[in-house]
């Protein structure tokens, strides 16, 4: 199994995290199972259907995948060989790019080739002709550059501003303050707050903290786990671990034995 990270470029910066590529040169491959965990951003997903085919709770997914905010984790299956490509966008990404209300997809997907923004482009079709995977990334920047001049006008400095509190608070700043510091109303603040990123800002800010835990996790920054829980914010260690167990499946002992982080927030599933 071979897996690779690689930036975007400059001029979408402000809207992708990285791409990654997963590929399998083992074609005894019956099955692989990947844990994905709540990480408060939406992304895409590209499995080659002819190489492997992929599938959550036993539903075979579209061969292109916009996916939404997860507010709690998942297992992915790919049977067959690994040939796909995925975006790990930020979290306005759905908004400023593709001019949808990211509460739409909130825990769920949907067949990127079926939606109006991709319609004459040919997504798919163009990404399975080509193997490398950098000639797909090309493909893919072309493909969201269009979308952005089409719909960069949906982005919004209060919500930016907002994620950006959030963030850098490791989502330890109380909503009131965002409200007043934005002067909304909470009403009005939750309303913008999901057509944006899909979820409430109390939800996004707890997301955001459990991250910044699994940070210390990957780092092993840690003596104990109640290091962990202080460092946070966390009431205490017992409520470390529940937030813990909502948004990885797991308990951070338990995450740390059975999964295999290939990458941030997707992990293959080791017996």
């Amino acid at each position: 199994m071979q897996f690779r990270q690689i930036p975007p470029p400059q001029y979408l910066r402000d809207y992708i995290r990285f791409f990654w590529v997963l590929e399998s040169n083992d074609k005894d491959v019956a099955a692989a199972t990947f844990r994905t965990i709540a990480d408060g951003c939406p992304g895409l997903i590209f499995q080659h259907r002819d190489h492997g085919i992929l599938f959550q709770n036993d539903k075979q997914l579209p061969g292109t995948i916009l996916y939404g905010q997860a507010t709690r984790h998942a297992a992915l299956r790919i049977d067959g060989r690994f040939d796909t490509i995925g975006i790990f966008f930020y979290p306005h990404a759905l908004k400023s790019i593709f001019g949808l209300n990211a509460d739409e997809l909130t825990d769920t997907c949907l067949d990127l080739d079926g939606i109006p923004a991709s319609r004459g482009f040919q997504l798919s079709a163009q990404l399975t002709d080509i193997s490398a995977p950098e000639a797909r990334i090309d493909i893919l920047c072309s493909f969201l550059l269009a979308q952005l001049t089409k719909y960069h006008q949906q982005s919004d400095k209060a919500m930016h501003h907002a994620l950006d509190r959030i963030r850098q608070t490791n989502g330890n700043i109380s909503v009131k303050a965002l409200r007043e510091e934005l002067q909304l109303s909470e009403r009005s603040f939750e309303r913008k707050f999901k057509q944006h990123v899909g979820i409430t800002p109390k939800l996004f800010a707890r997301i955001a903290q459990f991250q910044a835990s699994m940070q210390l996790i990957r780092q092993s920054d840690y003596n104990k786990l109640s290091d962990i829980a202080f460092e946070n914010e966390y009431a205490d260690q017992s409520h470390f671990i529940r937030a813990f167990k909502e948004f990885a499946g797991a308990s951070p002992f338990q995450f740390m034995k059975k999964s295999e982080e290939l990458i941030e927030n997707l992990s293959i599933l080791t017996k």
